[in-house]
């Protein structure tokens, strides 16, 4: 369970970002991250999630981070209610394992995990959406940097994945501009 309690978006960040970092990410890593965002170990385990179910799972991932490397609005939200739509995501209210109410999405009888991961990450991009009236996610713009971040706060768009990454883009702009002046080397 995430310190913050249930936080869907987080949890697609997480698995985007891990999935980036490692193409091939194994089932066992899969496994850790869901098991660290409230799913149940029980159903992370043996049969219940294959190595067929971590493929299908990776493949949703990348699905789904093309919605969070867009920079257009109205594209995004396109994507994600055909994500919705090809999922027949049927959201509820839900009040479990000490969480307040929040939108759900079931990972019913017959539904994969690959299905519940895009619906339930479709689900949390569009609230996003709808809450800010922008995008509020995306890729660092540091060229050094690839991470996608939320950035669900209020204020200006954010731009860097950390102020690691902004500080360092801000250095290397500054030492850019004290080389291009007149009597610098």
């Amino acid at each position: 369970m995430t310190e913050h309690g249930f936080r869907p978006a987080e949890r697609l960040i997480e698995l985007a970002n891990a999935v980036r970092a490692d193409p091939g990410l194994p089932r066992e890593a899969f496994a850790a991250l869901l098991t660290r965002h409230g799913e149940s170990p029980a159903d992370l385990s043996g049969p219940a999630f294959s190595a067929a179910d971590a493929d299908g799972l990776r493949a949703a991932v990348v699905r789904i981070t093309a919605v969070l490397t867009e920079t257009d609005a109205d594209r995004a939200a396109h994507t994600l209610n055909a994500l919705l739509a090809e999922c027949g995501a049927r959201p509820r209210l839900s009040r479990h394992d000490g969480h307040a109410w929040h939108l759900h999405i079931d990972r019913g009888e017959g539904v994969g995990w690959a299905d519940w991961f895009l619906a339930a990450g479709a689900l949390a991009l569009a609230q996003l959406l709808s809450e800010h009236g922008r995008i509020s996610w995306g890729e660092c713009a540091s060229p050094r940097c690839t991470a996608l971040y939320l950035g669900n706060g209020p204020g200006s768009a954010r731009r860097y994945c950390s102020t690691t990454c902004a500080s360092r883009e801000r250095v290397a702009a500054h030492r850019r501009r004290r080389r291009a002046e007149p009597g610098r080397t």
